[in-house]
């Protein structure tokens, strides 16, 4: 089995990495995210699972922990199959998933392609009770929220994921000045200066 790789990325695609350990170049499938931070050349720490079938041996690896486990939950869903699973956490992040199945949500779910509407009904309720319930949001952010929250959607209008919207959402919010936290046009540019133009499309 195994259960992590350290190694040199060699090539990069919308959802995968060729990573070289001790010579060998292993494919693996990875979100959206973490296929767009790899850069080539540089050292990456993926935690996997191999999913064994009888006409392939195919390698899923994940940023951390807390995503192999939950993609691990999704497997186990009836009419979940890995791509799927990885669909999921594409656009999705683990706490984004945890906030949705403790709210009984569905919704986001039904976004994510290969998802359909009984699919999405059985991660919920098949995920109830398996996931850490993600840790509430001071009070004292509300306001900030609420901006970060509108650049999210103006983000995945444009194409980008929510779980990549979301990151860099937060990521601007708390690199910006206190004039720019107030306005989602100047975060909304500081963002984009950030993800790159053009790739929305192409990492949703």
């Amino acid at each position: 089995m195994i259960s992590s790789l350290r190694g040199v990325v060699l090539s990069t695609g919308a959802d995968s990495v060729i990573v070289e350990v001790g010579g060998v170049g292993f494919s693996v499938a990875v979100p959206g995210d973490v296929a767009h931070t790899a850069h080539l050349g540089e050292t990456i720490l993926l935690h996997t699972s191999l999913i064994v079938r009888e006409d392939a041996l195919s390698l899923y690896g994940f940023a951390d922990t807390a995503e192999l486990e939950v993609f691990g939950h999704l497997i186990g869903v009836t009419g979940v199959g890995p791509k799927s699973a990885l669909g999921v956490l594409s656009h999705l992040s683990v706490d984004q998933i945890a906030t949705a199945v403790a709210a009984d949500d569905d919704a986001p779910f039904r976004r994510v392609s290969g998802i359909g509407p009984k699919t999405a009904k059985l991660i919920v309720l098949q995920l109830a009770g398996k996931l850490k319930p993600p840790v509430a949001a001071a009070p004292a952010q509300t306001a900030t929220t609420a901006i970060t929250e509108q650049l999210v959607a103006a983000l995945v209008g444009l194409g980008w994921s929510e779980k990549v919207a979301s990151e860099a959402a937060e990521q601007s919010a708390a690199d910006a000045s206190e004039t720019e936290r107030q306005s989602v046009a100047l975060l909304l540019r500081r963002t984009l200066s950030t993800l790159g133009p053009g790739q929305g499309s192409a990492r949703a």
